[in-house]
């Protein structure tokens, strides 16, 4: 009898632990979904998913220190099975005939929303590391050495697969009609 109420408050006493750690980083594992993935709805659903799948695997966190680098470790992994997921099952989006307005909006602020949804088209055609890569470095504004940390892979290996990514957004945004401003533009 004993044993079961230890058993049981241990239960108890973990769930408590898991809920405080999931409550602290919940917020960045969306930003970091939504960043990946690009879609807000979907990295509700991600960060939900990674959320479900990190107190299932509670009992193999060894140092509860390093609880933000396990749970964001497992987003991004959800991340990249969304990623594959896409690129096996992809949606094609009907044009809109409705222009939202942007004929009222000014021709800088028209060019920003182009360019932006170009970087975005071009985004989505890369291969998920490469994704993964990009965000963590551009939007979580993490070094080389904090995303191998993270990602737990070589520094070597980060920095080739950022190389490969900028140069492939490079060229998908040229094909787009975009080019690369330098000083002598300006």
């Amino acid at each position: 009898m004993a044993a079961d109420i230890a058993v049981e408050q241990g239960r108890v006493d973990a769930a408590l632990e898991f809920s405080r750690l999931a409550d602290r980083y919940l917020d960045t594992a969306y930003r970091l979904a939504s960043v990946v993935l690009g879609d807000p709805t979907e990295a509700e659903d991600a960060a939900h998913d990674a959320a479900v799948l990190a107190w299932r695997r509670f009992g193999t966190l060894r140092d509860p220190d390093r609880f933000e680098q396990w749970f964001c470790r497992i987003v991004l992994n959800v991340c990249r099975d969304r990623l594959r997921h896409r690129r096996r099952h992809p949606v094609v989006e009907l044009p809109d005939d409705d222009d939202g307005g942007a004929g009222l909006r000014a021709p800088d602020e028209a060019d920003r929303l182009l360019a932006r949804d170009a970087l975005d088209r071009a985004f989505i055609r890369l291969e998920p590391d490469h994704q993964i890569v990009v965000a963590l470095r551009y939007y979580r504004d993490l070094t080389v050495d904090e995303m191998a940390r993270r990602l737990e892979i070589p520094a070597g290996t980060v920095k080739s697969r950022l190389h490969h990514a900028l140069r492939r957004l490079r060229t998908e945004m040229e094909r787009q009609g975009w080019r690369e401003e330098t000083s002598d533009e300006a």
